[in-house]
């Protein structure tokens, strides 16, 4: 796995970058559904997340979260490209014939056997367990945030969470974000980081490819009128001019916080660090 960069045959190719892999295809018809486009509207058809439209048409791979074949040996037999998410996927054949897809953990080698417990496994990339079983220090990804809900942190490609600590039940996580957080310690995870690190450092180079992955034009609102935007207006290029940098609506942006309050704000130890403007 390389970051490659190509002769500069056009002005495209000249800014690009490409994250060449020997990867397999995910492409087994039972474990993949239909892939239905929402392209950024809601059940009323009202645009809530702007910028979405187009893109390469894809099929969703079913990946297994939940990690519930207790004790059961199970055999990578390929490493797979999936379209869906920025991670590689890891093809399992379990003793009894099954197959299914996990998120791979960087390191994880095809013919390696890899299990999922309830009980302490050993400290081996790519097994399954409950976080009371893992030691103090260990990087851990794809964490339950509640037992049994399956996997819902640390599942994008180079993601790494930290296990501090364990006291009163609870785990201490230190997020990639610098937040740390408390989970059930009979949460489960999986051992070691997350594959693909180098997805972050690939420089995608012209609108063409961004279109492919369902990105549509963003333009900026100092480039606008000012009955477009509040940053709009001015002769030539100008600061935004504003105390707080703004939505197309008038909200403030740009380092705001959107968290609302909820229940498991009292889970939180430490909370990420925000940019100052």
């Amino acid at each position: 796995m390389a970051i490659v960069k190509y002769k500069p045959t056009s002005p495209g190719r000249r800014l690009s970058s490409v994250n060449k892999q020997s990867l397999a295809k995910a492409d087994i018809k039972k474990l993949r559904n239909k892939k239905i486009r929402s392209t950024g509207r809601n059940n009323q058809g009202k645009i809530t997340v702007r910028h979405r439209g187009g893109g390469v048409k894809q099929h969703y791979r079913q990946v297994d979260f939940k990690r519930e074949k207790f004790d059961v040996p199970a055999k990578v037999i390929e490493l797979c490209y999936d379209p869906n998410r920025s991670a590689n996927l890891a093809l399992l054949q379990y003793a009894d014939g099954e197959k299914r897809y996990i998120i791979a953990p960087e390191g994880l080698q095809v013919g390696q056997k890899v299990y999922s417990s309830q009980k302490g496994l050993e400290i081996k990339v790519g097994n399954n367990m409950p976080l009371k079983f893992i030691p103090d220090g260990q990087e851990i990804n794809n964490v339950e945030l509640y037992v049994g809900g399956g996997a819902k942190l640390g599942r994008s490609a180079g993601n790494i969470i930290v296990l501090m600590a364990k006291e009163n039940g609870f785990a201490q996580l230190k997020m990639p974000s610098g937040e740390i957080r408390l989970v059930s310690e009979d949460c489960r995870a999986t051992i070691g980081a997350v594959s693909n690190t180098e997805h972050r450092n690939v420089r995608w180079g012209k609108a063409g490819r961004m279109r492919y992955r369902n990105i549509r034009p963003t333009v900026r609102g100092k480039a606008m009128n000012p009955v477009d935007h509040p940053h709009g207006g001015g002769e030539g290029n100008q600061p935004i001019g504003l105390k707080h940098p703004k939505t197309p609506w008038g909200k403030p942006a740009l380092g705001v916080k959107t968290r609302k309050q909820k229940n498991s704000d009292r889970l939180i130890i430490k909370r990420r660090a925000v940019k100052k403007n």
